[in-house]
């Protein structure tokens, strides 16, 4: 015999990794469904009609979901739409749904009153931590925050940690720099395919692209932004570098572009900003947290981007 619904779902969810804002999405949409439809459900019949899409996964429904539960905060701006692997974790979540209904304890209400209590983790979650220790470089500080971010991209797929944070700290940067309000800022889920837009940060001639692991794709844009008159900027993590560099160099745009490390962006201002003295260094890097705080909770849905300063 299985063992309890809830212990089944527990093992389901730890093993398909259905821990970030995307599955959770797909969970909650794809168990309305089925108190609608009943089960067993057919896969096949949950997808759009162009195939490209689950079914119904959007902000409208899931909100729906959390409504009649109490819950009022948005889970993803795009109903996990963008999230990788949706139809994927939907295939998977089905036949488990279809195989659970001899499961002690089996409703669809239970099941729904887990994945409800899954987002309410996810709200709780704990945000990065950043340590202000002095003998520390500011590159080594903010390589720290990477890992974190790396760490929990692992356990929770389809979500992209990383990409998120150095975006936002890269605005944080230049809200630093600028001021709040002169920077124009986006969710981190939003296309810069926008005709309005021609980087993640568009500031004078410059485009500013901010990528974890920098393609092809990107060069193109890069490639446009040239052709538009305008300077592209890179900013990538270590591993990006070389590759960035690499792809401009085969797309002949090497010389036209500029590729800079992520870590020494954010490093070289802060030292710059505190005038090179550790007790106004501590304060810029304060500030800059208190910034990306600011964004993040604009910007975002998840609380768990926020960083805190120990």
């Amino acid at each position: 015999m299985k063992g309890s619904i809830e212990t089944e779902l527990d093992a389901f969810a730890n093993q398909k990794e259905f821990l970030g804002k995307g599955p959770l999405c797909v969970a909650l949409v794809v168990t309305d469904h089925a108190k609608n439809m009943g089960l067993p459900l057919d896969a096949d019949h949950l997808l759009t009609d162009q195939g490209g899409q689950v079914l119904g996964l959007g902000v409208t429904r899931v909100q729906s979901v959390l409504a009649r539960n109490g819950i009022d905060r948005v889970l993803a701006a795009e109903g996990g739409r963008t999230s990788r692997g949706s139809i994927r974790n939907m295939r998977a979540y089905v036949e488990f749904l279809n195989s659970s209904a001899s499961t002690d304890g089996f409703s669809l209400d239970a099941v729904e009153a887990f994945w409800i209590m899954r987002v309410q983790n996810f709200f709780a979650g704990k945000p990065f931590k950043l340590k202000l220790d002095g003998s520390l470089g500011i590159r080594a500080v903010v390589q720290n925050l990477l890992s974190q971010a790396e760490s929990r991209q692992k356990q929770a797929s389809g979500t992209m940690y990383q990409g998120t944070l150095m975006q936002h700290l890269v605005g944080a940067k230049l809200d630093l720099l600028y001021g709040a309000g002169k920077v124009v800022h986006h969710s981190a889920n939003t296309s810069d395919q926008n005709p309005d837009r021609a980087g993640d940060f568009d500031l004078g001639d410059v485009s500013i692209h901010v990528s974890i692991s920098p393609a092809e794709a990107l060069i193109r844009k890069c490639t446009d932004n040239i052709a538009a008159g305008r300077k592209p900027i890179i900013v990538t993590g270590k591993r990006g570098l070389t590759l960035a560099e690499g792809l401009a160099e085969n797309a002949g745009i090497s010389d036209r572009l500029d590729v800079i490390e992520f870590e020494q962006f954010i490093a070289i201002n802060i030292y710059e900003l505190g005038e090179f003295e550790q007790s106004k260094r501590k304060d810029k890097i304060q500030d800059l947290v208190v910034l990306y705080n600011r964004i993040v909770t604009t910007y975002e849905t998840d609380p768990s981007l926020k960083i805190k300063v120990t």
